[in-house]
């Protein structure tokens, strides 16, 4: 059945703002629902459903008030600086991840981007309870995913990187029991272990391995090696560890030697 012409024209007309959002990030690499809003004269409703349904077509990244082109690199904050950085390891290590949810549990979620796109793989589950101390994670699981529930861990909020952290947070997570923790390390050094740069969120971190009946670290291989500071676990103290690779065999030998599980992504198609 056609159409009334002034239905048509409404359709053209939210694909031709929609073309011009796509092209005002291609100039800009993000924007904000504000700038949308007064640029084509709708409302912030109107904005962030045109940024809703370009993230669904898998055009352009949603951010907190925003959203980014996916054709730039990754930073969520410090973290939205990052969202683009590996992102199909990233991507891959979510699915991969999202495997060992099932509906119904409750998991904790550490914070950055590969603990986003985790939660984002969590999409087909429901009854599922996500505890974490990442505002971006919180905020994507309260916009997208109606079947989830969110608690945040309390705390002092480190200034550029969307989580909370210090004795606050800590004396959260002793209230908690949760089914699966799922940890992000900064880096891993082989025959040392899990690493991290800041002082509160290495005891966070610790915290987290410690509080769980199953724990799962999730790892992209480019950080197997990579600089840190603060070691704040091993591969014994985890069940599974998640990566996309493991060209070297480094992270099979000791997830041996520890008993941990070692799960290789398939990259996306």
């Amino acid at each position: 059945m056609d159409l009334p012409q002034e239905a048509t024209h409404q359709k053209l007309y939210v694909e031709e703002r929609r073309a011009a959002i796509l092209s005002m990030l291609r100039q800009n690499s993000s924007v904000q629902v504000s700038e949308i809003a007064e640029t084509f004269g709708v409302s912030r409703v109107t904005a962030r459903a045109d940024l809703d349904a370009l993230e669904r077509d898998g055009k352009l990244r949603r951010t907190h008030g925003g959203a980014v082109s996916l054709s730039k690199t990754l930073t969520v904050s410090i973290q939205d600086a990052r969202v683009n950085v590996n992102v199909g390891a990233k991507r891959a290590i979510g699915v991969a991840a999202s495997a060992l949810v099932s509906d119904g549990d409750s998991i904790l979620v550490d914070s950055g981007t590969t603990a986003l796109e985790f939660v984002r793989a969590l999409g087909g589950k429901s009854g599922v309870t996500v505890v974490t101390d990442d505002f971006t994670i919180a905020d994507f699981v309260d916009r997208s995913m109606p079947a989830m529930n969110v608690i945040m861990l309390g705390g002092r909020l480190r200034k550029g990187h969307r989580y909370t952290c210090g004795p606050m947070a800590l004396s959260a997570l002793r209230m908690l029991h949760p089914d699966k923790a799922f940890v992000v390390p900064t880096s891993f050094v082989p025959g040392r272990g899990f690493m991290t740069n800041y002082q509160a969120m290495a005891e966070l971190k610790q915290a987290f391995l410690s509080c769980a009946e199953t724990t799962v670290a999730l790892l992209d291989y480019a950080k197997v090696g990579a600089s840190g500071l603060m070691r704040f676990g091993s591969l014994e103290d985890v069940d599974t560890v998640v990566a996309d690779s493991d060209p070297e065999g480094l992270l099979a030998a000791e997830a041996a030697d520890c008993d941990a599980r070692l799960v290789i992504a398939s990259p996306e198609a």
